[in-house]
């Protein structure tokens, strides 16, 4: 249904209005008070024209009859002459006036002095200083309630009920992740038509937890049920408990399950709920914080005595492993739902939803892309599909091409390229020759992930990259592909000191040296692909020395001698790679300088190229791309890219644990 344009309130023409009526407010409040003020604030009632005398001849004319009646108050006298003028004089401190008016015929009123009023502006200047304090005190009151302004309103919940009318977003938006929409879809039927769960005896659940990394659509799934649900559906973040003020997180829970009860069947949701929900008892201090107050009033009031029907918790979280247990037992999170990266027909999907807002070429396939995007999450698609559209539009096209989508890619699996620097013939050379390493490297690996390509144009923090994609979604990680994946990173640092000599080894290899040490590390520590320590999980490698122990993050304490064990197994292993790599590079040495030399010519290789020039054939392209054309418009104006960095490596993403 269309909203009638007439009725459509504008947020700042209502927040002019509301300025403009505080303002005329507060003006008729200090008009209100200076009238008060001068109301209350008259001085001495003047006979009104009188004309002001002397005091000499004020005296002078008493004596002579001249003068009627008279008025003394404080230091001023007023009267009136025989003649009816009347007239106002003031009288000299330390004079006899009352003793020489008595001696004349003039009748004499005394009135007692008038107390001195202050003036409006004294009143400001000696108020201002408890002025300027009660508003400061306001302003930061109003800061520490927002907008509601309710005096000691910080105990009160801050969720917000979600009510959506533009850019509603329903289970159709939602795509590549079936088995959680699944489970969602459940709870949204149970809320419709729960007499059709509850005729067999089941009951609705407690609570919901979404569980996976990063970018993967969890509340984006939160926000389909919220737009599926025709139920209240509040909304609040794990960080919104915790305050300074002790007790205020737990307030906050009790005031936002008492909005559930009252406005029951409904559903809240918390994102990020790993900032309260947190092990409890894992500080140093013996844990009673404020944290732990907030998860224990959440903890009661999810499965407490008190019976919360209707009222469904929805959570969202990339750190379940850092969640209490007592928050994941069955009763109060009945469900855990997975939120997977999404595999080769789930990013197809989640594609086609975010293109269906893109003009598409007809050369544009989402299969394809899909294809070539493994391991991206929901997030890093849809940003794919923006960062093609972006480009297309500063191309001057009116509908996106398949190219676009490609030079995306790469842009967001390798960085931006980095055009405009320049370096020597030498370091592109030895840039080639460290890229053409890991390349060949590659191709004589079995175990090894196809090359997808291959540059010597500075991307990102890169100087140049190797980049491989597997030929489909890998679940876990062979023994075989790890240490295929450390002769690989080897290879860049070896072509290096064959080609150059061992005084000119640079700083490019460092990268790969960190990322092959990692790949050693987690093997030795975590996967137990190490015959002399067994399968033994001795942490991550985040380790501090204690008392001539080592601790890891997880708090297991190692021996150093068991230390020492662990990295000699990581030498070893990362040493018997590099020699692995080395005899490849001697042996395919006529391969490493066909692919340098087809790198320093093309600057950007894709795969087939790169088996063509490790097999000593003519690289043919018959349609010049636009980066072709960059290439070539620079080697004619004699300027090549460069790079400052010392990242040569390749872009190979880390494996990930089986």
């Amino acid at each position: 249904m269309s909203e009638d344009p007439k009725n459509k309130k504008d947020p700042d023409n209502d927040g002019n209005e509301g300025f403009g009526r505080s303002l005329f407010f507060w003006l008729v409040v200090v008009l209100l008070l200076v009238g008060f003020f001068n109301m209350f604030n008259q001085g001495a009632p003047h006979v009104s024209g009188a004309s002001t005398v002397s005091y000499s001849d004020l005296i002078s004319d008493a004596g002579a009859g001249k003068i009627s009646d008279l008025t003394i108050q404080g230091d001023e006298i007023y009267g009136y002459y025989t003649d009816g003028r009347s007239f106002v004089s003031f009288i000299p401190q330390n004079t006899d006036i009352v003793e020489r008016l008595e001696k004349t015929p003039v009748r004499i009123d005394v009135k007692p002095s008038p107390v001195e009023k202050p003036t409006l502006l004294g009143v400001l200047l000696n108020w201002f200083p408890m002025l300027l304090l009660i508003a400061v005190w306001i302003f930061f009151m109003r800061q520490m309630h927002g907008s509601s302004g309710k005096a000691m309103g910080f105990g009160k919940s801050k969720a917000r009920l979600l009510t959506e009318r533009a850019g509603r977003v329903t289970f159709e938006d939602v795509a590549g992740v079936d088995e959680a929409k699944a489970e969602l879809e459940e709870i949204v039927e149970f809320l419709r038509d729960p007499r059709k769960f509850q005729r067999l005896g089941g009951k609705i659940p407690k609570g919901a937890l979404l569980v996976g990394p990063p970018g993967t659509g969890k509340t984006l799934i939160a926000r389909a049920v919220a737009g599926e649900a025709e139920v209240p559906f509040f909304t609040i973040s794990g960080s919104d408990f915790v305050e300074m003020f002790v007790g205020v997180g737990a307030s906050r829970v009790r005031d936002m399950f008492e909005q559930g009860k009252r406005n029951a069947p409904c559903i809240i949701f918390i994102d990020e709920i790993d900032a309260v929900g947190r092990h409890r008892g894992a500080g140093l201090g013996g844990g009673n914080d404020e944290r732990e107050q907030t998860l224990n009033q959440l903890l009661v009031e999810m499965d407490g005595f008190e019976a919360n029907d209707g009222v469904i918790l929805l959570a969202a979280t990339n750190r379940p492993d850092v969640l209490d247990p007592a928050l994941l037992r069955p009763g109060r999170f009945d469900r855990q739902v997975v939120v997977p990266n999404p595999d080769i027909e789930g990013r197809e999907k989640i594609l086609k939803v975010h293109m269906r807002k893109v003009p598409l070429a007809a050369d544009v396939e989402a299969r394809i892309i899909a294809r070539g995007t493994p391991g991206f999450s929901g997030a890093e698609l849809a940003n794919l599909v923006n960062e093609a559209a972006l480009l297309a539009a500063r191309r001057g096209k009116q509908v996106v091409g398949m190219s676009e989508f490609e030079d995306a890619k790469d842009k967001v699996m390798m960085g931006a390229e980095r055009r405009s620097m320049v370096m020597s013939e030498d370091e592109k050379k030895l840039t080639a020759y460290h890229e053409a390493g890991h390349a060949v490297v590659a191709l004589n690996e079995p175990a090894s992930d196809p090359i997808h390509k291959a540059t010597i144009i500075p991307r990102g923090r890169a100087l140049g990259l190797v980049m491989r994609l597997p030929e489909g979604d890998r679940i876990s990680m062979s023994r075989e592909k790890l240490l295929a994946d450390l002769a690989v990173a080897m290879g860049g640092r070896i072509a290096e000191e064959m080609i150059f000599g061992y005084g000119k080894v640079t700083t490019g290899a460092s990268s790969d040296i960190k990322m092959a040490t990692d790949i050693a590390r987690r093997m030795v520590t975590e996967w137990g692909m190490s015959d002399k320590i067994g399968p033994l999980n001795y942490g991550d490698g985040s380790q501090e020395v204690f008392l001539g122990y080592t601790m890891g993050r997880d708090s297991k304490i190692i021996s150093e001698e068991k230390a020492n064990l662990i990295d000699s197994e990581i030498h070893n292993i990362v040493t018997e790679a590099y020699k692995r790599a080395e005899k490849t590079l001697t042996e395919k040495n006529k391969a490493l300088h066909g692919v340098a030399k087809a790198l320093l010519e093309y600057e950007t290789l894709n795969g087939e190229e790169i088996k063509l020039a490790a097999d000593g054939k003519k690289i043919k392209r018959v349609n010049t791309s636009v980066s072709d054309k960059k290439t070539k418009s620079r080697k004619k104006e004699g300027s090549v890219p460069s790079g400052g960095g010392a990242d040569l490596g390749s872009a190979e993403p880390e494996p990930q644990a089986g």
